[in-house]
């Protein structure tokens, strides 16, 4: 084997460009995600069809397609249908998407474990049904499964490697930009590797302690 991992630190640079990217995008991805998926939760657990039957069918379409393929048609096929966005943006709207259907999935599960007395007592106090939902039941129900929630987020920062393929310059592309100028495969993607394991240390960290959080204000 001839390796060499001195050739890394001279591309740390674009290295490091690559993983703030990825933090951008990963964090931007997350919070569209989550907002998304409570608004699709409290939607699929909703008595109006008209509403709860589009929602379903965009699950069905998210969780039945490959990550890849709705990338390259949120990128690609919205372009020839005159909606032309930028890599990046439609890297944070396909992986947003993505990751929406299943984090509604979790919450609506957490939804209806919640005791109907607490939403009845609401409207009992003269709260809406939307107020009700947004101040009292969902955000119990994001407590219970935060942990559910943020095993997602681990695997969304772990899936935003596949923007790549769009163009997007996060971590990966950087890496393949460093060794099409090097021709040290091997070295970069460990790197790469490397880096990425960093990352989810600190997210990880990052959502132990909002789990604790939440559970001393339960």
């Amino acid at each position: 084997m001839n390796l060499d991992f001195s050739v890394v630190p001279r591309m740390t640079d674009l290295l490091l460009w690559g993983v703030a990217w990825t933090i951008v995008l990963s964090v931007l991805s997350m919070v569209l995600s989550l907002i998304l998926g409570a608004v699709f939760a409290v939607v699929r657990v909703s008595s109006i069809r008209l509403l709860r039957w589009p929602v379903q069918g965009l699950s069905w379409v998210f969780m039945g397609t490959p990550l890849l393929l709705q990338l390259y048609v949120v990128y690609f096929g919205l372009a020839e249908l005159g909606l032309n966005l930028n890599a990046f943006s439609a890297g944070v709207i396909a992986l947003s998407l993505h990751f929406a259907v299943y984090n509604a999935d979790i919450i609506r599960a957490g939804i209806q474990a919640i005791d109907s007395g607490q939403y009845q007592a609401a409207r009992s106090l003269g709260v809406s049904h939307v107020q009700a939902m947004r101040k009292v039941v969902v955000p119990q129900a994001m407590a219970n499964v935060a942990p559910a929630l943020g095993n997602m987020m681990i695997a969304l920062l772990k899936e935003s490697a596949l923007v790549s393929a769009i163009g997007v310059m996060e971590l990966t592309l950087s890496a393949q930009r460093a060794i099409s100028q090097t021709f040290r495969p091997f070295e970069f993607y460990l790197a790469a590797a490397a880096l990425y394991y960093l990352l989810n240390l600190v997210l990880q960290q990052a959502l132990r302690l909002i789990e604790r959080r939440t559970t001393l204000t339960r």
